[in-house]
């Protein structure tokens, strides 16, 4: 009896943590198409909109107030994961996915509506591949983080430098090094997300996965602005 209870015991406790991590991992990629989708329509309303849009593009503060908003919501989602309820990390999301659809929607009108939607599909099949392999592969990708983080600082510094100094070369070698930075940290996250699905208690899953969600969801974007830099052709 005794071992026929520690057997059946066994057997169960692999199934439980295989169920546990799909519905962590369903409920991140969840969250995050829900996030692309709001981007999506907010980015599709504000360019179809001409007098939201001038407003917006004539109201310098106004712009730099939301790109505030945006990064104060990444911080606390990452930085507060614990101290917040479901119902506020899934709001927080959502205004923040709304948010970079205004700000995507300038980015957007600069491009061909067909070099748009190629550079997409092909974002998204990188990062589906990406994710796959992250999520699958059983090499240690914790190494490759740390390296991907001071990548990722040289990537924002050099975009704050590409702000002010107007330059072909460096904004060529910026999305290289964008585009490489976001395929690693896409590979990186997902396999990190999984770590963590096995880890989460019931409790948690929400919250962790939507915080889950934001960290691919700015893999993808940012790999589709990288790549939409070289595949893009702007209108005339």
């Amino acid at each position: 009896m005794a071992t026929n209870a520690y057997d059946n015991t066994r057997a169960t406790f692999p199934t439980a943590i295989a169920s546990q991590t799909s519905v962590f991992l369903n409920a991140v990629y969840g969250w995050m198409c829900l996030g692309l989708a709001v981007t999506a329509a907010t980015a599709w309303f504000t360019a179809s909109s001409p007098t939201l849009f001038r407003t917006i593009l004539a109201n310098g503060p106004l712009f730099w107030v939301l790109a505030f908003v945006q990064l104060a919501i990444v911080f606390v989602l990452s930085a507060r994961v614990q101290q917040l309820t479901s119902t506020t990390a899934g709001v927080l999301f959502v205004v923040y996915s709304a948010l970079t659809g205004i700000s995507l929607s300038f980015v957007l009108l600069a491009f061909t509506g067909e070099s748009i939607a190629t550079t997409f599909l092909v974002s998204g099949s990188a990062f589906a591949g990406l994710a796959i392999y992250g999520t699958t592969t059983k090499r240690s990708l914790s190494g490759l983080g740390q390296f991907l983080f001071m990548g990722l600082i040289g990537v924002v510094l050099a975009s704050i430098v590409g702000i002010f100094w107007h330059s072909t070369a460096l904004q060529f070698v910026l999305s290289c090094a964008g585009v490489i930075v976001f395929a690693g940290l896409t590979a990186y996250d997902a396999q990190r997300l999984a770590m963590m699905a096995r880890q989460a208690a019931p409790d948690d899953v929400t919250s962790y996965a939507i915080v889950g969600a934001l960290a691919l969801y700015l893999d993808f974007m940012n790999l589709f602005l990288f790549l939409l830099r070289f595949t893009g052709n702007r209108r005339e």
